[in-house]
């Protein structure tokens, strides 16, 4: 395994780690994932061109593209219980709620 892919993979799971232990904000979360979905696309990226394969081109581009729609529909989620809660602190949801 070469140094970008062990940084690439230990990038994955802090954001994992990240993700499971700071759960104070939706900012913070939201962020956590994007870096995970980023994260996926640099090994993509660079698994692509160290193996020189033309078949695998567009799955980068792919994850790439759902990782935008992500993060505008998990901002558009956050600015809506920003508004509706007050805050974006985790603590103060109530799921049960409709």
């Amino acid at each position: 395994m070469t140094t970008t892919l062990f940084a690439l993979n230990m990038s994955f799971i802090l954001s994992i780690l990240g993700l499971a232990m700071y759960r104070t904000h939706l900012i913070s979360a939201l962020l956590c994932i994007e870096n995970m979905a980023l994260s996926l696309f640099l090994m993509l990226t660079t698994m692509m061109m160290e193996l020189s394969s033309t078949a695998m081109a567009m799955f980068p581009i792919i994850l790439l593209t759902f990782s935008a729609c992500e993060a505008s529909t998990g901002l558009a989620l956050m600015i809506t219980t920003a508004r509706t809660h007050g805050s974006d602190h985790l603590k103060t949801f109530n799921l049960l709620q409709c």
